[in-house]
C-alpha cells in the first residue's frame, strides 16, 4: 500500500464516479422570528436513497489543485484532491473517494491524514470540505476524523435542495 501524488498531466480530467446509498438524512429545520434565526439538522430515517454522480480531477475552477492516490500494486483504490484557498488561508478537500469494495478498511483515514499533513506543512489555519445532508456515512466519517459542522447552503445544487434532503454542508477542522 502506498500513497503517491498523482501526476497532473497524466490524471488531468480523470473521472471519479461517486456512489452511495443512505437510509437516513439530516433534515434541515429553519426557524425565523423577529429576534432569532435558527437552524438545526435532525437525523431522520428514510427509504434507501441511492446517489451517483461524477467529478473530474484538476477541474479548471480550482486554484492549484493537487491529488494523491492510494495504490495497491498497480490498482488505484482511493483518491484525495486538495486546493488552497489563499484568500482565507484554508486548504479545501475537493474530492475524496474510496472505490466500492475497498471502503471501511482505513484507506479514507490514511488520505485524510495526508491532507492534514499537507495543510499543516503549508501553515493553513483550517482544512475544509463539502458534503450533502443525505450522505450520512460521509458525515459520520468526517466527524470521526475530527471535523465539525461549519455551515450550510440550502440552495447550492438546485432550488429543491431542502425537499431533496440534499443541503450542502460545510465541515472543517481547525488546525
Amino acid at each position: 500500500m502506498r500513497i503517491a501524488e498523482l501526476n497532473r498531466e497524466q490524471f488531468d480530467g480523470y473521472e471519479l464516479v461517486f456512489s452511495y446509498t443512505s437510509r437516513a438524512y439530516y433534515d434541515l429545520r429553519i426557524r425565523t422570528t423577529e429576534n432569532v434565526f435558527s437552524a438545526e439538522f435532525v437525523r431522520s430515517p428514510c427509504p434507501p436513497i441511492h446517489k451517483e454522480f461524477t467529478d473530474k480531477l484538476f477541474a479548471p475552477h480550482w486554484d492549484d489543485p493537487h491529488a494523491w492516490g492510494l495504490w495497491d500494486d498497480k490498482q488505484l483504490l482511493a483518491v484525495i484532491e486538495v486546493t488552497p484557498e489563499n484568500w482565507n488561508n484554508r486548504l479545501r478537500i475537493t474530492n475524496l473517494i474510496v472505490q466500492d469494495g475497498f471502503r471501511r478498511r482505513g484507506y479514507g483515514s490514511l488520505l485524510m491524514t495526508k491532507a492534514r499533513e499537507i495543510a499543516r506543512s503549508q501553515g493553513r489555519r483550517a482544512l475544509i470540505l463539502e458534503t450533502q445532508s443525505c450522505n450520512t456515512a460521509a458525515i459520520s466519517f468526517y466527524l470521526s476524523q475530527g471535523f465539525s459542522f461549519m455551515g450550510f447552503n440550502a440552495c447550492e445544487y438546485s432550488n429543491q435542495d431542502l425537499e431533496k434532503h440534499e443541503v450542502r454542508l460545510e465541515m472543517g477542522l481547525l488546525l
